[in-house]
């Protein structure tokens, strides 16, 4: 690329530092590594001074939302209360945006921010886990998905926290190789990347457990069975629900069946083997609960589109 791609993060008040901080830092480090300015990023708020995140941190800022200059890319940041602080004036600014061409992302939960402007109808979509249910009900056409980040699509989007990380990651593996994103990784102590169909995962209590305890108890217990899979029937039947009501649950909070979410999880599980461990292939597929390294590879390739040897090798 013969010029720094520029990126504006427009922040929302209550953003989270969280998500900002790993949005930037992966970009700085790219050009501290690589020895050139392959990045250039600079922030923007409704007031054009400051933005103030949920921690009480208070960033200046380089332009007023009203008067954003070109860029490669606008990132859309907010965090909590991201429904109040969704005004008239901010969609007014992003479909000024739209229509001039400039290309938008979210991240953390501007997703919101997007889909209230109309931007996401039909389009795979991360957001942070708290946010799904009220979402799901409220934009049913945007295509939500659980994974950690949405990058193959017109308009990107990241869940937040670390996951913004793994976004820019992702970025600068695809922008300037996977050499700079490892270095750059490897520079941020961090060495558990995710791609981009890897998962949100939360802990039951936090994600289910307050709201149906019929659903934490089947997960639990799907959880428990990793090694030894059993039928979604006998675990409804274990659970003390039926097996229709059981699929209505997955449906409701997870948006798929429990036999989906079932496979999701141990291939989950066997992707964290694979690259924290020096179990073969076939262990892996075995305590997974897959019949064979066969059919566990072949499994493994539709999920995340690499075998599991070509998912170890990349760490070696």
């Amino acid at each position: 690329m013969s010029k720094p791609q520029h990126f504006i993060f427009l922040l929302v008040h209550d953003f989270t530092h969280i998500a900002f901080s790993c949005a930037v830092e992966p970009l700085r480090i790219a050009n501290l590594v690589s020895g050139k300015e392959l990045y250039t990023w600079s922030y923007a708020s409704e007031n054009g001074e400051t933005a103030t995140c949920s921690n009480g941190s208070v960033t200046l800022v380089h332009h007023k939302q009203d008067a954003l200059p070109d860029c490669d890319r606008l990132f859309v940041l907010s965090g909590i209360r991201v429904q109040d602080h969704t005004d008239k004036s901010l969609l007014a600014c992003l479909r000024r945006e739209r229509a001039r061409g400039t290309k938008i992302g979210a991240l953390c939960s501007g997703a919101y921010v997007l889909a209230k402007a109309g931007f996401l109808t039909g389009i795979q979509t991360a957001i942070h886990w708290e946010f799904h249910d009220g979402f799901m009900e409220e934009f049913p056409q945007v295509n939500l998905v659980r994974n950690v980040f949405v990058s193959d699509e017109k308009i990107i989007t990241a869940s937040g926290g670390t996951a913004t990380a793994d976004l820019m990651l992702h970025m600068i593996e695809r922008d300037h190789g996977y050499d700079l994103s490892v270095a750059v990784s490897d520079q941020m102590v961090y060495n558990a990347v995710r791609d981009a169909t890897a998962e949100q995962r939360v802990s039951l209590q936090s994600r289910h457990g307050m709201r149906n305890k019929h659903l934490a108890r089947a997960i639990q217990k799907m959880h428990e069975t990793i090694e030894y899979p059993i039928s979604p029937t006998l675990i409804a039947e274990e659970v003390g629900i039926s097996t229709r009501q059981m699929e209505r649950l997955f449906g409701k909070f997870l948006n798929c069946s429990p036999k989906k979410y079932y496979v999701e999880i141990r291939l989950e599980r066997a992707r964290h083997l694979l690259l924290q461990t020096e179990g073969s292939v076939t262990e892996i597929s075995l305590a997974c609960g897959f019949e064979s390294a066969g059919h566990f590879s072949r499994v493994y390739r539709a999920a995340f589109g690499v075998t599991p040897s070509v998912q170890r090798s990349r760490l070696s």
